[in-house]
């Protein structure tokens, strides 16, 4: 089965959302949701990105990251996954509620359900890269190899390689 996710309030799945209420703490300075870390990133080093960290909602600090006027660091392209990465890893990592529901997820594929973004999203025809799905998935299996990390125990569902039927 495939878990596709797009809004907050979507239940339980809202949380894999940049945009849910999820405070996280990176680079010496506290962040409201990820949207808020990954879009001021893109300004990092100058004022534009304490303004983005400032914004009063996720989505503010997304317009504020995506106002063409301002360029964005040079090394963007290259960068923005790893930033991805680091924001989520940080999000689940600080709160354990949604860490328990992302390790519920077992196996199964996530995908943010997205018409207007074939990069982070399945995209319009469906067949986007999903990246930000993906690096759902990896953190999951990071959070997972931790000793006490298994998702599985969490869960309904039992695995062979771990002693259960």
């Amino acid at each position: 089965m495939t878990i596709y996710f797009y809004g907050v309030d979507d239940v339980p799945y809202g949380c894999f959302s940049n945009f849910s209420a999820h405070a996280l703490e990176l680079d010496g300075q506290l962040w409201p949701t990820s949207e808020h870390y990954f879009q001021a990133q893109k300004f990092a080093g100058t004022r534009h990105a304490d303004l983005v960290r400032r914004a009063r909602t996720p989505l503010r600090a997304a317009e504020l990251g995506r106002d063409p006027g301002r360029p964005l660091r040079r090394d963007w392209e290259r960068v923005k996954d790893d930033v991805m990465r680091r924001a989520v890893e940080a999000k689940f990592r600080t709160h354990a509620d949604i860490r328990a529901v992302l390790l519920s997820t077992a196996d199964q594929e996530i995908v943010e359900d997205t018409g207007t973004d074939h990069y982070w999203g399945r995209g319009r025809t469906g067949t986007g890269k999903n990246v930000l799905g993906r690096i759902l998935m990896r953190t999951r299996s990071r959070l997972r190899a931790e000793p006490g990390g298994s998702g599985y125990e969490q869960g309904p569902w039992r695995t062979p390689e771990r002693g259960h039927a």
